[in-house]
């Protein structure tokens, strides 16, 4: 029996769930953990994965499944052929420089933001995040990207990640992310205190290309090490260094 436009399509989207399961993992899922989590009956997964196993997208390990090493190909491709980071790349070394924070670039994936450039400061921070990690749009850098989201998508987001408690034990309703996501807006830039991170104080921008955010420019140091003069300072250099990436882009 042929495969119809639509089923291969939904055995698409089924496929994109489990590597998506593998994704956001952080050690070997068993099988019936993988189709739970992908929400997909446990044949259905197993056959998902065979194929992704044979792609190299997926790995089968003692304990269970892993992310395969053509993600890293996938995603050094991307790198390689992105526009964004090539050109933010020295714009970013500057930042660092000037202000001895750690810069970084991120971009948007759904309600996430994924890391793809990074340059360190010479007050590094105490925690190293590798190129590719996912993080949530609600907090820190990512509010830079999620104040800018068309009104339903940005709706869909607070509803799914309201409430919740930042690191530094300060509870958020969905109320509560509304309004700072709105001020975010009206201010251009976010500052963040403690939120993902204890005694970190990020500062982040959009990288607005007309109608378009191409992604958010981040510095990152210890709150114990900067005081709210520092502050407007910071705001002013991320600002500036976010503006001269989008005039740099086609």
């Amino acid at each position: 029996m042929a495969t119809t436009p639509s089923s291969a399509m939904r055995s698409l989207d089924r496929a994109f769930d489990v590597l998506g399961v593998l994704e956001d993992t952080r050690q070997p899922l068993r099988l019936s953990e993988v189709a739970r989590r992908a929400e997909l009956h446990v044949a259905t997964a197993q056959r998902i994965l065979n194929v992704l196993i044979e792609r190299g997208y997926a790995a089968k390990e003692e304990t269970g499944y892993v992310a395969g090493p053509a993600a890293v190909a996938t995603a050094h491709a991307f790198l390689v052929n992105n526009r964004l980071s090539q050109v933010a790349l020295p714009v970013l070394q500057e930042l660092a420089a000037t202000t001895s924070l750690t810069a970084s670039l991120y971009v948007r994936v759904g309600h996430f933001r994924v890391l793809i450039a990074r340059v360190q400061g010479r007050n590094p921070l105490r925690y190293q995040l590798p190129i590719g990690e996912k993080l949530p749009l609600y907090l820190g850098a990512g509010k830079a990207l999620a104040a800018w989201l068309p009104d339903a998508e940005l709706h869909s987001l607070i509803e799914q990640s309201a409430p919740f408690t930042r690191v530094s034990g300060e509870h958020v309703t969905a109320e509560d992310l509304a309004a700072d996501l709105d001020q975010v807006r009206k201010a251009g830039y976010a500052l963040s205190l403690s939120e993902r991170a204890v005694n970190v104080t990020a500062v982040s921008a959009p990288i607005r290309h007309a109608e378009d955010v191409l992604g958010a420019l981040s510095i990152a140091g210890p709150s114990s090490e900067l005081t709210e003069t520092d502050h407007t300072r910071l705001i002013g250099e991320v600002c500036r260094a976010a503006d001269a990436i989008a005039a740099r882009c086609p």
